[in-house]
């Protein structure tokens, strides 16, 4: 047999590891990791910072709610204080964290309660109307709920307080906060007094004198009122309550005082006609 040259081995070993770095080299660059990060790293980097700033700071703002709890307001029934919780300036939440208890008391608060809570959410301030039958609570929650509103900033508060020193006198005193905050103005706080009929009942006649405020009543007196024996000890109770019921309801829609019926119902008919004159 014929043996193959050496060199010619040699010379076809050398061009077959040529031909192998050739093929290497021509692979190399689709395999760089330097160039593949290079291409993919800047777009992810930037989609990651873009969402953060959109909104989050704007949504948290204006939703901030603040919790207000007003004064104790001492009734004759018991004390009564609100608290109530606002969001972009409006109550979103009211609640009497006290209320007069005990006997028929607790009944009355548990109807009148969750009516005037409804209200001022509804109503959006303390110009709310009293509940029937729940006079005392109802202008004892009044006022609470005004002086939580002051707390707040909430328009009313400062303008009713400035307005009540100045013609009025004990205007601002017995009306309290469920009358006087709706006087924006100096013009709207003019207070105008007028003294209703005098009206006969079995035990002598009854007469009211009222000032009016606004279109509220911010003080309420009996001018006459039966006198003599037991009608001194009747009335001496019963005519502070039906004064202070007549502005805590804001009209003549009021209750009896028990043991004082006549005395109440002439006091009522008197007070509706001093409405009637104002106005009201």
């Amino acid at each position: 047999m014929k043996k193959s040259h050496p060199l010619r081995r040699v010379v076809l070993a050398g061009a077959a590891t040529v031909s192998g770095i050739v093929l290497l080299l021509s692979l190399k660059p689709a395999s760089d990791p330097a160039a593949a990060s290079a291409e993919g790293g800047a777009p992810q980097q930037q989609q990651s910072v873009a969402p953060q700033g959109s909104g989050g700071a704007q949504a948290a703002a204006g939703t901030q709610a603040q919790t207000l709890t007003g004064d104790v307001v001492k009734t004759d029934y018991g004390n009564v204080q609100v608290r109530i919780t606002m969001a972009g300036g409006k109550i979103t939440s009211a609640a009497a964290v006290q209320a007069p208890t005990g006997g028929r008391s607790t009944a009355v608060s548990t109807d009148a309660v969750p009516k005037l809570n409804k209200a001022a959410i509804t109503v959006g301030s303390a110009d709310i109307d009293a509940v029937s039958g729940a006079t005392y609570t109802s202008g004892g929650y009044k006022k609470s709920l005004q002086s939580a509103l002051d707390k707040a900033g909430a328009p009313g508060g400062g303008a009713a307080d400035a307005s009540g020193t100045g013609g009025t006198g004990g205007g601002s005193g017995s009306g309290g906060g469920s009358g006087d905050a709706s006087g924006s103005g100096a013009g709207a706080a003019q207070a105008k007094t007028v003294t209703g009929k005098a009206v006969t009942t079995d035990y002598g006649p009854v007469q009211v004198r009222v000032t009016v405020t606004g279109g509220k009543i911010t003080k309420a007196e009996a001018v006459q009122q039966p006198k003599g024996g037991r009608s001194d000890q009747v009335n001496g109770d019963a005519i502070p309550k039906l004064n202070a019921a007549a502005v805590a309801a804001g009209n003549a829609d009021i209750d009896a005082v028990s043991g004082a019926t006549y005395t109440s119902g002439g006091y009522k008919e008197s007070l509706q006609s001093a409405l009637d004159q104002a106005g009201g």
